[in-house]
């Protein structure tokens, strides 16, 4: 194994004048749709909490760590035939720091058998099965990425654990629904990216089951009483962004990228506000 460098064309100049090692500069994930899935199932799990406390705020930084910290963890698998430092470091940098802040709401939760644990052993066995993915180069296999966001919307009911020092099924649904949301661009953007081996009908078919079965699972949500009407509702938004995906097929196949992530970005946003909206307490919606 070998370790390699940074050319010091490409090293930041510091403020005397001298070049800063290429190791010194925090790798940031380009995984720019993952933030607003981040944040979107943070903002609804504080929502269901009902207040906002430092806890909450440690929570939100936690898993943004976290996340980052995965970024350079993939990568050095990628590229394991040689050893970066850079990725390393600031691995261990982000996820010291989530670990940290994990170990200390743990702490205060004052309980071994908190709830919180559900959520790490979660987050660990994603970021396991993510490893295992690179290696296998399933990264980007229909399975990988639905795990992926199962993990990312960990958020919700960590932030609301680590607000509330509880969890409820509430909570439960609201992370399902949050992924069941969240998964359908998984669908939706391989219409773009189809195999050679597939073709546009199939992909389109694929996106239909996904989106049927996504639809009764919300509705068991429901018919259970793990989400009221409105919170289950907003699933709807998804379902209205895919119709309206299927009935310009041609436009969003071939459209800049940027489109599409514009549609991504406004619909998370929309489903943020609702979801939100739903499970405040009436004295705050105005209901």
């Amino acid at each position: 194994m070998s370790i390699s460098s940074t050319p010091n064309s490409s090293k930041p100049i510091s403020e005397k004048g001298g070049q800063l090692p290429a190791w010194s500069r925090p790798t940031i994930s380009p995984e720019h749709g993952v933030y607003v899935v981040l944040l979107v199932a943070s903002l609804t799990g504080a929502a269901a909490a009902h207040r906002w406390t430092v806890a909450t705020t440690l929570a939100m930084v936690c898993a943004f760590c976290g996340f980052q910290a995965e970024h350079p963890l993939v990568v050095q698998i990628r590229q394991r035939k040689s050893l970066k430092p850079r990725l390393l470091l600031w691995g261990c940098v982000y996820g010291g720091i989530a670990a940290a802040i994990a170990l200390y709401l743990y702490w205060q939760a004052r309980t071994m058998l908190s709830p919180l644990l559900w959520v790490y052993g979660g987050a660990i066995a994603a970021l396991i099965f993510d490893g295992f993915s690179v290696l296998q180069r399933e990264q980007k296999s229909i399975l990988n990425e639905i795990v992926t966001f199962a993990a990312v919307c960990l958020a919700a009911p960590f932030v609301y654990i680590s607000t509330t020092g509880h969890l409820s099924l509430e909570v439960v649904g609201l992370w399902l629904l949050n992924t069941l949301f969240f998964s359908s661009s998984i669908f939706t953007v391989k219409l773009r990216k189809l195999k050679q081996d597939e073709d546009l009908n199939s992909a389109t078919q694929r996106l239909i089951v996904y989106h049927l079965i996504a639809s009764l699972i919300v509705l068991s949500l429901y018919q259970f009483n793990i989400l009221t009407l409105f919170t289950a509702l907003t699933f709807g938004i998804g379902f209205i962004k895919v119709v309206g995906i299927l009935w310009q097929r041609h436009w969003y196949c071939t459209t800049r990228i940027q489109n599409v992530a514009l549609i991504e970005t406004l619909s998370a946003l929309l489903f943020c506000l609702a979801t939100a909206i739903s499970v405040l307490p009436a004295h705050l919606t105005g209901s």
